[in-house]
């Protein structure tokens, strides 16, 4: 499949979406759900496919909901432009969570509304020091789409999460980051940098150690600590019997670093 909105690479198994469409700030439309889904799901299948990064062409990362092509849907019924919108999105936000891979959002400038919905299913977001976030659909009269509420909270807690619903403060970078809604903030000449960086030691890594350990804290999201520490008891004694953990302890007594091989 050839994409119009966005640029898929793919190299040394580490796999790059930059979504594009820079004119309007990469906002979001069908055409682009469609193609985010298809790339996605390609990611997810190809084994050498080690770690994904996520980034926006030009000025921003995402602008959320294409608001112009909300204004020309031909429709009765604008409610049903977001019923059809947020298939799409709300499958590419399950494919992040549900990927056995990790994720990492390189938020290269402003982040809305679903832009930051976004940003917050990935499993680390490295953010240019002109990266900025911002809720904006109640300044719209909408509501939170993509899983927001759901992850904000668990990331800031309710009382933040309320104040930008309520408020829609525009938050900064270096206000991100004192938050924990973001993991690192650099400068904007060094965020490739520094997010390939992170993807080639993460693609390094013992992938199959990093799929369960992903799934476990999908399922702490919702888990009773009870179901949480089987789960977990289950995944340890797994990662056991790979061989990627037999190099390691074999590294840790031979004191040199592992080579795993995602087995």
């Amino acid at each position: 499949m050839s994409y119009k909105t966005i640029i898929f690479e793919e190299k040394d198994g580490i796999a790059t979406i930059t979504l594009n469409r820079p004119a309007s700030f990469n906002a979001l439309e069908f055409e682009m759900g469609k193609e985010l889904v298809h790339a996605i799901e390609k990611c997810t299948k190809n084994v050498q496919v080690k770690v994904l990064i996520i980034t926006g062409a030009g000025k921003a990362f995402c602008s959320g909901g294409d608001l112009k092509a909300v204004k020309e849907w031909e429709g009765d019924n604008l409610g049903d432009f977001f019923r059809q919108l947020t298939k799409f999105l709300d499958r590419f936000i399950l494919d992040i969570r549900m990927m056995p891979k990790p994720v990492i959002a390189s938020v290269n400038g402003p982040a809305a509304g679903g832009g930051f919905s976004l940003a917050l299913a990935c499993d680390l977001r490295i953010a240019s020091d002109r990266a900025s976030f911002r809720q904006a659909y109640t300044s719209v009269a909408l509501v939170p789409d993509g899983g927001w509420a759901f992850h904000l909270p668990k990331l800031v807690g309710l009382g933040k999460a309320s104040e930008l619903i309520f408020l829609d403060k525009v938050i900064t970078a270096g206000e991100a980051e004192k938050l924990g809604l973001v993991n690192q903030v650099v400068p904007e000449a060094k965020l490739k940098e520094v997010t390939l960086e992170i993807a080639k030691r993460l693609a390094g890594g013992p992938s199959l150690a990093f799929a369960r350990a992903k799934a476990l804290l999908n399922m702490a999201l919702t888990s009773s600590l009870e179901s949480q520490l089987e789960n977990e008891r289950q995944g340890i004694a797994l990662s056991g019997e790979t061989e990627d953990f037999r190099e390691a302890l074999s590294a840790f007594f031979e004191k040199r670093a592992p080579k795993f091989q995602g087995k």
